[in-house]
């Protein structure tokens, strides 16, 4: 009798173990997962500034060649400043949307003068700019990669258990604007 007593102790000790070690285990994958997501929005926010540091030099550069064209530099003056004060997720994604189509337009202007597209320093702000977007790209690819990762892993059971007694909630995606996905028209 005593042995079957001093058994089903153990099991039940055993169990609460188990059960006690899985909780902080699931804990401490959820915590690493949010942290990981984190960093990569980190990486996001450092290219984002970065590319926000290299508009004002290639804005005055083209400002040199292209004075009449004020308004063009305004919305980019304006989608740059709303980038900067971007809290969320959701804010950043649409500042970095707004910014790019107003950097497109002033791209668009650069065409119209030859003599800028042939300048040194604009060529070599214009090739800071490129790697700066891949670098955007690919930091955008691994937030989101990190993201998917941590939804994922708060929605399943049973970790979901735990994540909601966390209080943890679904992360936000940074996602490109619609009119970005259309296919540009080229015409010869």
């Amino acid at each position: 009798m005593k042995n079957k007593g001093f058994t089903a102790v153990l099991v039940f000790i055993v169990a609460i173990v188990a059960v006690v070690g899985w909780y902080f285990s699931t804990r401490n994958k959820l915590v690493t997962l949010e942290e990981d997501t984190s960093s990569a929005w980190a990486e996001i926010d450092n290219q984002l500034q970065r590319r926000c540091d290299l508009i004002p030099n290639l804005v005055n550069t083209v400002k040199g060649y292209a004075k009449h064209e004020s308004e063009v530099f305004g919305n980019i003056a304006e989608a740059r400043s709303k980038l900067a004060g971007a809290q969320t997720v959701e804010e950043k994604s649409e500042g970095y949307n707004e910014l790019q189509g107003a950097l497109s337009r002033l791209l668009m202007v650069v065409e119209n003068y030859p003599e800028l597209k042939s300048n040194a320093n604009f060529q070599q702000l214009q090739d800071e700019l490129a790697g700066t977007e891949n670098r955007i790209a690919v930091a955008r690819k691994r937030y989101n990669d990190k993201v998917r990762s941590f939804n994922t892993q708060i929605k399943v059971f049973p970790s979901s258990f735990v994540a909601e007694r966390m209080g943890l909630e679904k992360k936000s995606y940074f996602e490109i604007a619609e009119s970005a996905r259309a296919v540009p028209k080229v015409e010869f």
